[in-house]
């Protein structure tokens, strides 16, 4: 018999799809990751391949089970959001799973926000700036227009970590964490659908909304060869939003309120801990709203500053001959700073939010700068303008803490200078081995592990002001 009791979770991203083992500990007992290369849909954009995903499911957890040293008693699901699968009467795709990235049609765009109120105020209603294909619930008002017959045979619409649980259970639901997430097909002022779900008849292809800890019996036939690993009663969750769920081991790690920071290509400020709808000036700033896997909302404030990042260090490593990872080898040095802000002066904006979209360092000449070094740390207090101005729009006064997670937390230059433009709240690098895996594991804590949740998951790292 196998050894260890483990939960599954299969992580869902755009490129890398994986499957982790955590132990009753939450140590990752097993991994894998594959790369699954896209199709297209009828129009010859790229998408996900839903046969090949499928195909993944199956063996990547097949895989794991002949390795003989597990049990599997429970599998959860995490992915990437704003993408539906929609399957028919019999259990198949009737179209494929749109990319959130395709082109929207400008005229069906008019149509509908014409028809509900205006770009605006639906906006707000539905604390979702007007994204066209990632707003997810669009994908199916645009299905409905240009290919009603489809339309019509879609029985289900689940999003894709909901879809994942299906295929596994046969149970079909929706989960709050796919739905409040810039979809705009949630009403937050009213905590229920929107009306035009209903008017336009998308409400009868949406399965029920269960809590985010509901589990359902996988379904397994019995001469299944995988039936050996996996335990006889084990038990599947609904899934979760990929962002959602990586909030998870924070919520239940911290005492104190606090905002996220999730670095990557995009910098997302979340807190969890401000329930003020949205205004006009914050969605003009591209603000927005989640559900937490207890229906609270998360305001979220976002930055594109990790691409940003990206181009000026090309272009630093181009210009001053360095390897394009060179500046990770720079330590942040406090007499560059103060030399930089005592002779170099601000940028100027008509307004402080017009930062956002505007990269400064772009513009500024690279022969003015005597070294990378002097140059790298102009590059991130140019970021950290931005992200001080980002963060300071969902900020509130109870917050007493900050964690950064992903690539800018392993930035020394970025982490000392945002200590510095936030004074009066504490600054961590946080790191959590696959925070959005391990998420979709707690969430469904008390049906597979008898242990208590472990208070370590996280590591801290304190950067004074």
């Amino acid at each position: 018999m196998p050894s260890k009791s483990v939960i599954a979770i299969l992580d869902v991203g755009k490129t890398n799809k994986k499957l982790f083992l955590f132990d009753e500990a939450y140590k990752i007992a097993w991994e894998q990751t594959a790369v699954i290369q896209e199709t297209t849909d009828e129009d010859g954009d790229p998408c996900e391949d839903l046969n090949l995903l499928n195909t993944w499911v199956r063996e990547s957890l097949i895989k794991s089970m002949r390795t003989g040293h597990f049990i599997i008693k429970a599998v959860n699901f995490s992915a990437y959001g704003a993408s539906f699968v929609l399957v028919g009467e019999d259990g198949n795709p009737v179209t494929p799973l749109y990319n959130y990235l395709k082109p929207y049609p400008g005229k069906i765009k008019q149509e509908f926000y014409g028809q509900y109120g205006g770009e605006q105020a639906f906006s707000l209603l539905t604390a979702s700036p007007v994204l066209d294909s990632l707003n997810s619930g669009l994908q199916l008002y645009r299905i409905k227009k240009e290919h009603p017959e489809k339309f019509s045979r879609i029985k289900y619409a689940m999003h894709l970590p909901q879809y994942l649980s299906w295929i596994m259970t046969g149970k079909a639901c929706s989960d709050i964490t796919s739905i409040g997430c810039h979809t705009s097909l949630w009403n937050f002022s009213l905590e229920n659908y929107h009306e035009w779900v209903y008017r336009e008849g998308i409400m009868e292809k949406l399965p029920p909304i269960k809590p985010s800890g509901t589990v359902h019996p996988v379904c397994i036939k019995k001469n299944e060869p995988s039936v050996k690993g996996i335990s006889p009663d084990c038990l599947a969750g609904i899934g979760l939003h990929d962002s959602s769920a990586a909030m998870i081991p924070y919520l239940e790690s911290s005492r104190e309120p606090f905002i996220l920071i999730s670095t990557g290509t995009w910098c997302i400020s979340m807190n969890p801990f401000n329930s003020e709808p949205l205004t006009i000036a914050e969605l003009r700033q591209d603000c927005l709203c989640y559900l937490n896997f207890k229906r609270k909302p998360i305001k979220a404030s976002r930055l594109f500053a990790g691409s940003e990042h990206e181009i000026q260090v090309e272009r630093l490593a181009a210009h001053f001959q360095k390897d394009k990872d060179y500046y990770q080898s720079i330590e942040f040095d406090p007499g560059t700073i103060l030399h930089l802000r005592t002779t170099e002066k601000p940028a100027a904006f008509s307004h402080p939010s017009s930062m956002l979209s505007a990269s400064v360092f772009a513009q500024r000449e690279l022969s003015g700068f005597q070294n990378y070094e002097k140059a790298y740390h102009r590059l991130l207090m140019d970021i950290m303008d931005q992200q001080t101005v980002s963060t300071k729009l969902i900020l509130t006064d109870e917050i007493k803490r900050i964690f950064v997670d992903g690539g800018f937390s392993r930035n020394p230059v970025y982490m000392h200078l945002l200590a510095a433009a936030f004074p009066s709240v504490e600054v961590f690098a946080a790191s959590i081995a696959q925070a959005s895996a391990i998420g979709a594991a707690m969430v469904i804590h008390e049906h597979w592990n008898n242990r208590r949740l472990p208070s370590d998951m996280i590591e801290l790292k304190y950067y004074k002001s």
